[in-house]
């Protein structure tokens, strides 16, 4: 009589494809337009070595540019020739991310539950992989944030996580006397990129201060160009919800505002192949059985405009917490308004 187990509920080779549509599709900050596939980190996602150089072009420096000059003044003299002005190409050091995990259950545990536990499992692997590129994100905004606060003169940042009455923080003419996230606050953190505010599209928020923001009734809510769904929105950006957007420091968030493309983002299986593995262990329980399911996946979660030095990762791959240290990134664009990010530090 024939049998149903878990191979045959889950082919490897038609979940691993499931599983990269999904992981790619239901992410929220993917569906925001901030992080999008970048080409070039998906052709290099699956070759050799553990990290790439993304190249890019710089702008044409105009006079309002910082070294940029002026305009030749035209004439009729045929002895003088002009001297063209060279475009520069720079590169972003990218690293790639070698990430696993597996999950089991022992066969005699579906039993007593009364339903087999791998099945939830395999049922769960999208979602996890989803949080976990999440996550991962946040935690290289925190360590940029924390390399712009040390390298850049937090030319990026807005902190009023330390106003008090007493101690107020000044920024541009407004004092803070309180940390909390305010409106003026938002607009102080968008005006760091100076004239091009227009670029923003999107502000990323932990739900205590999406929380407050309602009481204060200053999300608004509209419909989508079909008429269809209704979405959030602060200060004409799109609202994204995220509780892993705090800081180290306990009650002091973090909000991110970002531009469309910010954050290059690539998925891909290992080059070396099994990227879902379905393992029975017969004789596990005493011969009860016991049955694993692993998933393989390489990735670049990456914010554009910056190097990944990798200054402090002890591994071939960075930890979340390792890519939240500031002494692991440092910004490559040559002008604060290419960047299309900024940071609110409140509470």
């Amino acid at each position: 009589m024939a049998s149903t187990n878990l191979a045959d509920v889950i082919v490897p080779e038609i979940f691993a494809n499931y599983l990269a549509e999904n992981s790619m599709t239901s992410c929220a900050l993917l569906e925001s337009g901030v992080l999008v596939p970048n080409p070039l980190m998906e052709a290099e996602i699956s070759t050799g070595g553990n990290s790439l150089t993304i190249p890019f072009w710089g702008d044409l420096l105009s006079p309002a540019d910082p070294g940029g000059v002026d305009p030749n003044i035209s004439n009729d003299n045929p002895a003088l020739l002009s001297t063209p002005s060279p475009i520069i190409a720079h590169g972003q050091q990218v690293r790639k991310h070698f990430l696993n995990n597996s999950w089991g259950s022992m066969s005699f545990a579906g039993e007593l539950a009364g339903s087999d536990p791998m099945i939830r499992i395999a049922e769960r692997v999208v979602a996890y992989w989803n949080r976990t590129y999440e996550f991962r994100l946040v935690q290289s905004l925190i360590g940029i944030l924390l390399s712009n606060v040390a390298n850049n003169a937090s030319d990026m940042v807005v902190d009023i996580s330390a106003a008090t009455s007493e101690a107020p923080v000044t920024i541009n003419g407004t004092a803070y006397a309180a940390p909390n996230f305010t409106r003026n606050a938002v607009i102080d953190a968008a005006s760091t990129i100076g004239d091009r505010q227009s670029d923003f599209r999107a502000i990323a928020m932990h739900s205590s201060v999406y929380r407050e923001a309602s009481k204060n009734n200053e999300i608004e809510f509209i419909r989508d160009s079909d008429n269809n769904i209704m979405f959030a929105t602060y200060a004409g950006l799109a609202v994204i919800q995220d509780d892993s957007l705090y800081m180290p420091t306990a009650g002091v968030y973090l909000s991110v505002i970002f531009g469309p493309g910010a954050v290059g983002f690539a998925t891909g299986a290992p080059s070396t192949g099994y990227p879902v593995e379905v393992w029975r262990y017969p004789d596990q329980g005493m011969g009860g059985g016991a049955s694993v399911l692993y998933t393989r996946q390489n990735s670049i979660i990456h914010p554009l405009g910056f190097n990944f030095v990798g200054a402090s990762v002890a591994g071939d791959s960075p930890t979340s917490a390792e890519l939240a240290l500031a002494a692991n990134w440092t910004r490559t664009a040559f002008q604060r308004k290419t960047v299309p990010l900024c940071f609110l530090v409140s509470k």
